[in-house]
C-alpha cells in the first residue's frame, strides 16, 4: 500500500514530531503532510502514518504516539518520543535513502540514535531537564527549533502550520549534516587504520588529507602517536591530538617557544625553513611543505618526550 498521508498534530510543535517529519518526508516524498487533531483524519488506515498523536504505539498499524500511559520504553526503560519510535522503525530505510553504504547502516543507525535521537526523546518526555546544558541550554537543538514557533500574538490563523513548514527544512539540514558526518567518519576509518599501520612505531601519523581520526586511533590503541600531519590546501598542517571530545587537553602540545609565532619569527624559533604559523594554544602549526612540517613534527616529538 502506498503511503499517501503523513499525519501529526496541529497547534504548537516540538522537536520530536518535526524531526520525525524529516525522516518520513524523505522516505515518502509524495505523501501529504497534515497537521490535525480531527478524529476522522487520525483514524488509522494502511495509507497513513500517524505520529506524535493518536494515543497509541502500534507499528503494524503505523501509529507512533508516546503520550499515552504507559508510554513506550526502550530496552533500558528510557522513554521514547515520536522521534525515537520513527527512527527505530524507519531509520535504516532513511539511511539507505541517504546513500549510506549498507555495511555502515547498522553502526550509523545505533550511533545516531544514541547521540542525536535519545537526547530529543529524554527532553521531550521530561526525563532530563534543559538545565543540564547549563548556560548553553538555550542553544540546544530543541530550543533553537522551538524558537521558530510563532510569537504569542501572531494573528494569522495559519501561524503554527506556517512556522512548522518553515522549521522543517532547517531541522532537515541538521539531521542530514549529522548523517553525512557519521558516514564520513565511517569512510575515514579504514584510511586512518592504514595510515596507523604505515606509521608503525612513529609518534607521527601522516594522513592524505584532513579527516576524522581520533576514534580510529583509540580503537587501534595507538597511544604512542602524539601528532598528526596532513596537507592543507597549498600548505601542510601539524596538529595535536585531543584526549577526548570533552577537553582541549592533548596527548602532547607543540613547543612553547613556537606559540603565537608566524613566518620569519617561527622559522627562527623552530629552526625550520618554511615554518609559517603556530597557534598560541599550541595545538596547530602550518608549514609550506611536507618536508618542513615533518621536520617540525620531529622537533615537537623530541621536545614532548624528553
Amino acid at each position: 500500500m502506498t503511503i499517501t498521508h503523513l499525519i501529526t498534530h496541529s497547534g504548537g510543535f516540538h522537536a520530536d514530531e518535526l524531526l520525525s517529519s524529516v525522516i518520513l518526508t524523505q522516505l515518502f516524498p509524495d505523501a501529504q503532510l497534515l497537521r490535525s487533531r480531527d478524529r476522522q483524519v487520525l483514524t488509522p488506515s494502511p495509507e497513513k502514518i500517524i505520529y506524535d498523536v493518536g494515543g497509541a504505539f502500534d507499528a503494524e498499524a503505523q501509529i507512533f504516539d508516546h503520550h499515552q500511559r504507559p508510554g513506550p520504553l526502550r530496552e533500558d526503560e528510557q522513554p521514547y518520543s515520536s522521534f525515537g519510535l520513527i527512527w527505530a522503525h524507519y531509520g535504516c530505510d532513511y539511511l539507505a535513502a541517504m546513500d549510506v553504504p549498507e555495511t555502515d547502516i547498522d553502526h550509523i543507525h545505533s550511533s545516531f540514535d544514541a547521540k542525536f535521537v535519545l537526547p530529543i526523546d529524554l527532553l521531550d518526555n521530561g526525563a532530563i531537564e534543559p538545565s543540564v546544558a547549563g548556560p548553553l541550554s538555550i542553544l540546544t537543538l530543541p530550543s533553537l527549533l522551538g524558537s521558530l514557533k510563532p510569537v504569542f500574538d501572531d494573528p494569522s490563523a495559519t501561524a503554527d502550520d506556517d512556522a512548522f513548514h518553515t522549521a522543517l527544512p532547517i531541522a532537515r539540514s541538521f539531521v542530514e549534516a549529522m548523517i553525512r558526518n557519521m558516514a564520513a567518519k565511517a569512510r575515514a576509518q579504514n584510511m586512518v587504520v592504514e595510515a596507523i599501520e604505515k606509521a608503525g612505531t612513529s609518534a607521527i601519523l601522516e594522513l592524505p588529507m584532513g579527516m576524522p581520526y581520533r576514534s580510529a586511533l583509540e580503537k587501534s590503541e595507538a597511544d604512542h602517536i602524539l601528532f598528526v600531519v596532513n596537507p592543507r590546501g597549498d600548505d601542510w598542517a601539524l596538529g595535536g591530538i585531543k584526549l577526548s571530545n570533552d577537553t582541549f587537553e592533548q596527548r602532547a602540545d607543540l613547543p612553547a617557544s613556537w606559540a603565537g609565532l608566524t613566518d620569519a619569527a617561527l622559522e627562527e624559533a623552530s629552526g625550520v625553513k618554511g615554518a609559517k604559523f603556530c597557534h598560541s594554544a599550541r595545538f596547530l602549526a602550518v608549514a609550506s611543505s611536507r618536508d618542513a612540517i615533518l621536520e617540525m613534527a620531529e622537533i615537537a616529538v623530541k621536545e614532548a618526550t624528553v
